[in-house]
């Protein structure tokens, strides 16, 4: 019977590599996190002022200190 024995090499992780690999990590994320937290944030933007135009639109005929005090803040 033949016998196979594998070599095993040993590779030691070394600060350098940890240190590469993070700030490439890093980069990454910000290329691609920037712009998904820019659209989310439209999106919530525009939901947000959605709700407020229609507020107002439902109050349109109280007097503008009850409309700020129902629909609250544009910001």
């Amino acid at each position: 019977m033949l016998r196979q024995e594998s070599v095993r090499s040993e590779k030691t992780i070394t600060r350098k590599n940890l240190v590469n690999s993070l700030i490439t990590g890093l980069f990454i994320g910000a290329l691609l996190g920037a712009p998904i937290g820019w659209f989310a944030h439209q999106f919530y933007y525009q939901q947000k002022l959605a709700k407020y135009l229609v507020c107002r639109e439902q109050n349109i005929n109280q007097p503008a200190a009850v409309v700020e005090t129902v629909c609250g803040s544009r910001f």
